[in-house]
């Protein structure tokens, strides 16, 4: 039975230093014994010594392991490496498969998406913004939220540090910002750890880099005039367009 999750939900739902490890593990061959169960895969990781590990197929992050952090109900990195064998089969991963990015960077690359392109990644944005929701849970659930937080903003991250520089790639940009403030001061989301305020100063440092590279795609900042955010992150694009216009 194929798992319910992908490596992608591995990858962008794990904090970073316990995916790197896992990675490690699996690349070194320290998952043995692997075996599916009834909902469950089993396996022997080889760590400091032999751990016997299991995950869910529904949820990697459900399982067990004998290690300290298994044995306190975290999620640690001999589990990462059997969901990752789940999904990858044994295969060899990939650069690409490994790559992590967990803050939005401009990519420093001029250039335009095709309409093809532009509609796919229009898509995925708001494939992505679905794990920045509302809450409405229980104390217990709080921590699951917080990993959904997450997950989306690194998905986020990620197309965020992919798009050429170009005024049609700001607007796009400028619009998720806009709706993921929305979200933030109406939407119900709790950011309470900052985890959304941090991705979204994160890409207003990238749009500003935009401007330095490609001036003329500053003037999609002015999207930004006479909207009412949540803490004035809209403030430093809308100088950009000011002190232009002063000149």
């Amino acid at each position: 039975m194929r798992p319910k999750y992908d490596l992608d939900k591995i990858k962008y739902a794990t904090d970073a230093p316990t995916f790197e490890k896992a990675v490690d593990l699996y690349d070194k061959g320290k998952v043995t014994k692997f075996e599916e169960g009834i909902g469950a895969y089993s396996a022997v990781v080889m760590g400091t010594k032999a751990y016997r590990v299991s995950v869910e197929t529904r949820r990697y992050d459900y399982g067990h392991c004998e290690c300290y952090l298994g044995q306190n109900d975290t999620l640690c990195k001999h589990m990462v490496a059997v969901a990752i064998y789940a999904v990858m089969g044994g295969k060899k991963l990939s650069d690409e498969d490994k790559r992590l990015v967990s803050q939005a960077l401009c990519s420093g690359r001029l250039g335009e998406l095709s309409k093809s392109e532009l509609i796919a990644t229009k898509k995925a944005i708001t494939a992505d913004m679905r794990y920045i929701k509302s809450y409405e849970g229980p104390s217990r659930t709080w921590f699951a939220y917080q990993s959904s937080l997450s997950e989306g903003c690194n998905r986020l991250s990620k197309i965020v540090s992919e798009l050429p520089v170009s005024r049609q790639t700001v607007k796009v940009l400028v619009d998720m910002l806009l709706r993921l403030d929305d979200r933030l001061c109406r939407g119900g989301v709790d950011d309470s750890d900052g985890t959304v305020g941090g991705f979204i100063e994160e890409a207003v440092q990238a749009l500003k880099e935009y401007a330095k590279l490609d001036p003329s795609s500053a003037k999609a900042f002015n999207d930004l005039k006479n909207k009412e955010t949540c803490f004035g992150w809209e403030e430093p694009l809308l100088d950009i367009v000011r002190n232009k216009t002063s000149l």
